[in-house]
């Protein structure tokens, strides 16, 4: 257990920071279903649209430090030639 003030904030930082981590994840992971139900639809219209809005998801959570650059750049490159695929 925390007895430092400082200690005791920095686990209320962390609490607050996992949760909105959390939240930025599950957006990246629903942002790439939505491709792949849209490619399993083969809805043209609705890959392109959802496949852009993955990529932005997906690099949003690169610059807010929740995914790494390059497995962000992996699971876009993925995600494009899945679409490119099916098409």
């Amino acid at each position: 257990m925390a007895n430092h003030a400082s200690s005791k904030k920095r686990i209320r930082q962390t609490a607050r920071k996992t949760e909105v981590n959390r939240k930025r994840r599950s957006q990246i992971k629903t942002a790439i279903r939505a491709v792949m139900d849209a490619v399993a639809a083969k809805k043209k219209d609705e890959v392109k649209a959802a496949l852009k809005t993955a990529e932005s998801t997906i690099m949003r959570g690169v610059s807010r430090g929740v995914v790494k650059k390059e497995t962000a750049s992996r699971k876009v490159s993925r995600l494009v030639a899945y679409a490119k695929k099916s098409a």
